[in-house]
């Protein structure tokens, strides 16, 4: 037992405390078996490396797999996504009406007023200007919107993927909504038939008629709608609009660098527009050049000419004082046609030449003596025979007011309302040879004073007229009574009421420059009341006739030998009388007009071919500083006269009378201070029928003396030499008519032999 336990060999490595048996065996360091530990280590090794390949295998799988899964739930999400977004197209698509009945609504229409040479003086209507085609307008504009709102325009299929995908990058990583993404056919989409509102179901809508829009019209036709409807601020729509409303040019006519201002609009026409923010417009402009010039639409030297020529904006917008014509014909545009569906072409009578020049003299007079004579406003209007308004200015400048004071205004005309009178006495049977003696006179608690307190004894009706006597035309006015008056100057063509008391006499009935300028062109016609107008003539955009002015024929509304004497007086005006400063080389009258404390001053004059009425004077009522119809308004009538008639063949007035020889006057007898003795009534106006005659016998007139005739252009028919402006002989004291002249406004009756004897 011993023997086996001690013949055990026990293995024994290094290091062991047994490496030695008690019999002395021992197994050496050569005798190990080295091979088997070796094989050992190799196999650890082994395991290792699979091991961590399996890691890696499993690392591969487990990207692999997440890459997968990924894949598979977007495409999965992407289905559900596209049956999502196909379930919300047909959902807001069915809230449409069917794609067979969509149309272009037409654009709103556009009313073009030219002048009567063909020029335009403005274009109304929501658009506020006519539609220009692709290829009539300036290249320069189609390339500058493309390049900065949709370059992709001519490629995509009117929805832009890349620029919507862009679009929304920008507005995630921005965290704010900045870019919208919409295409030019999206926003002309949006443009016809949506509300701006920012929904999901607009914006469904919006792509559904975007592609609508690209399967019907081609490129050129979108773009061309799109330019000629959309904003562009300022309360311009159009291309077209937006062109006059910056550079007072048609959108034909635009430069490369007015073309990137207004492609830079689009993206905020309010905020952006020159008329509120002319830096930011331009800095905008500056950015649609660099993108025209990356697109090769321009190229460096046309980049670097426009930058160093930036747009320049017109001055105003609607300044012109034919602004004033365009609203007027606006006014009467639904009575002659009705309501407008389509675009037409307003032919008026205005002269866009002659308005200008009365512009200009208006203007004119005003900034150099506005200040010195407290006179802010002036209005004028010109009136040919036929009744055509050749020019009519409202105001000084419309941009700051709009208000028509030459259609609108009613104001006191002053003495430019006394040849109503005159010409009520003349068909009561006064000449302009009768005689009236100029003194201060009392009219119930009344006193109607000569300008400047100066008055000048016995004068002819011709002289007072001329001189503008105050006492002379209230006598006249109650010898033939305020009826008459009146009755005679709504006959000639003022429409306004009129307050018939003799006070009408100094024109306290207020009036417009208009409708008083239209009163006096009988005068410069003969007799005849025209129907005054602005349109010759509206058309469709394809020519077709809606109105015509015909003409037709006007009545007569006063006699020819009344014309005559009344031209007669009313050339002294002009010649010797209060209107020296009007007179130029053409026979031609008229009357001026001052009212109470130079609150209006006023001069209507006319020659053979045109009717011209002038008013300064301030829209408050403030009083100027010492202005009469004389001065601001009589200047201002010469040179718009002088201008209208130069090169026009001379034309005497119309009209002659028969005068009395000077050594054979026959004074008119002055009403006696017994206010029993009624004067007479006035004749019915021409055309109508007479009243009936006085049941009492009529007492005739005392027979005149023969007369000769002589043409209308001399005054002082009488042999009267005109009074002195100056000195003690111009203010006469006595004698004076009667306190109570004329007695009661009450009428008698007439009969023809009273109008036929004068009496």
């Amino acid at each position: 037992m011993a023997n086996r336990r001690d013949s055990r060999i026990e293995p024994s490595f290094e290091g062991s405390p047994r490496a030695k048996s008690s019999e002395g065996f021992s197994v050496s360091e050569e005798d190990r078996v080295v091979p088997r530990t070796r094989k050992s280590a190799a196999k650890g090794r082994s395991a290792k490396v699979k091991s961590r390949g399996r890691g890696r295998d499993r690392s591969r799988r487990g990207l692999l797999g997440i890459a997968t899964r990924l894949v598979y739930w977007c495409f999965v999400f992407c289905i559900w996504g596209g049956i999502a977004a196909a379930g919300i197209v047909v959902y807001y698509g069915a809230k449409m009406p069917a794609a067979t009945t969509w149309s272009i609504p037409d654009r709103a229409p556009n009313i073009k007023i030219v002048s009567v040479d063909g020029g335009l003086i403005a274009n109304r209507g929501m658009s506020g200007g006519e539609a220009v085609g692709l290829h009539e307008m300036s290249p320069y504009i189609p390339q500058a919107v493309v390049a900065i709102e949709d370059r992709r325009f001519y490629s995509h299929f009117g929805i832009d993927p890349i620029g919507l995908s862009r679009a929304m990058v920008t507005n995630v990583l921005g965290g704010h909504f900045s870019q919208g993404g919409s295409t030019l056919t999206q926003q002309l989409a949006k443009n016809l038939f949506l509300t701006p509102d920012r929904t999901l179901e607009r914006k469904v809508q919006e792509v559904l008629l975007a592609l609508w829009l690209e399967h019907k019209h081609s490129k050129d036709q979108i773009l061309e709608m799109y330019l000629n409807r959309v904003y562009f601020g300022s309360g311009a729509y159009g291309v077209e609009a937006a062109s006059r409303r910056y550079f007072g040019k048609s959108a034909r006519d635009v430069s490369l660098s007015e073309a990137a201002l207004l492609a830079g609009l689009l993206k905020a026409p309010s905020k952006l527009s020159p008329a509120r923010d002319p830096k930011a417009a331009e800095e905008r402009a500056q950015l649609v050049l660099a993108a025209m010039r990356a697109e090769g639409k321009i190229s460096d030297k046309e980049y670097k000419v426009a930058l160093s020529a930036p747009a320049t904006r017109a001055p105003s917008y609607w300044t012109g004082s034919e602004n004033y014509v365009a609203d007027t014909v606006m006014e009467e545009l639904p009575d002659l046609i009705g309501e407008v569906r389509g675009d037409i072409v307003v032919d008026t009578t205005v002269d866009l030449t002659l308005q200008k020049l009365a512009e200009q003299s208006i203007r004119r007079l005003i900034d150099e003596s506005g200040k010195k004579l407290n006179v802010s406003q002036g209005a004028l209007v010109s009136i040919d025979d036929s009744g055509a308004v050749r020019a009519m200015v409202g105001g000084y400048d419309y941009s700051t007011s709009q208000f028509d004071r030459a259609s609108e205004a009613r104001r006191q005309p002053g003495s430019a309302f006394k040849p109503f009178v005159y010409m009520a006495a003349l068909e009561a049977g006064r000449t302009p040879d009768s005689i009236r003696n100029d003194a201060p006179i009392k009219i119930g608690k009344w006193t109607p004073d000569n300008y400047g307190g100066k008055y000048y004894g016995k004068v002819t009706l011709a002289t007072a007229l001329a001189k503008s006597l105050n006492s002379v035309a209230a006598q006249l006015t109650m010898e033939v009574g305020p009826d008459a008056v009146v009755e005679a100057a709504h006959r000639m063509g003022i429409q306004s009421d009129l307050q018939a008391n003799t006070s009408i006499a100094l024109g306290t009935s207020e009036v417009t420059p208009l409708e008083l300028t239209s009163a006096y062109v009988p005068f410069a016609n003969g007799g005849y009341k025209p129907d005054v107008h602005f349109i010759r003539r509206i058309t469709t955009g394809d020519g077709k006739v809606l109105y015509e002015n015909s003409g037709g024929s006007a009545p007569r509304v006063v006699k020819a030998d009344t014309v005559g004497m009344m031209n007669s007086m009313m050339t002294g005006t002009v010649e010797i009388g209060t209107a020296k400063k009007a007179a130029f080389n053409w026979p031609s009258a008229g009357k001026t007009g001052t009212s109470q404390n130079s609150r209006d001053a006023w001069f209507v004059g006319y020659t053979a071919n045109l009717t011209t009425g002038v008013w300064f004077g301030n829209d408050d009522g403030s009083p100027m500083k010492k202005v009469t119809g004389g001065a601001l308004p009589a200047q201002a009538w010469h040179e718009f006269m002088v201008a209208a008639h130069e090169g026009v063949p001379v034309r005497p007035l119309p009209g002659t009378w028969k005068s009395t020889p000077s050594d054979t006057i026959v004074p008119d007898e002055i009403p006696s201070a017994d206010a029993s003795q009624p004067p007479p009534a006035p004749p019915a106006a021409v055309g109508q029928s007479q009243p009936a005659a006085r049941s009492q016998p009529v007492a005739q007139a005392p027979a005149r003396p023969v007369r000769t005739a002589r043409p209308a252009e001399t005054v002082d028919a009488a042999g009267f030499d005109m009074p002195s402006d100056s000195g003690e002989t111009a203010s006469i004291k006595h004698p004076v008519p009667p306190g109570n002249v004329g007695g009661p406004t009450k009428k008698r009756q007439t009969s023809i032999l009273d109008i036929l004897s004068g009496g």
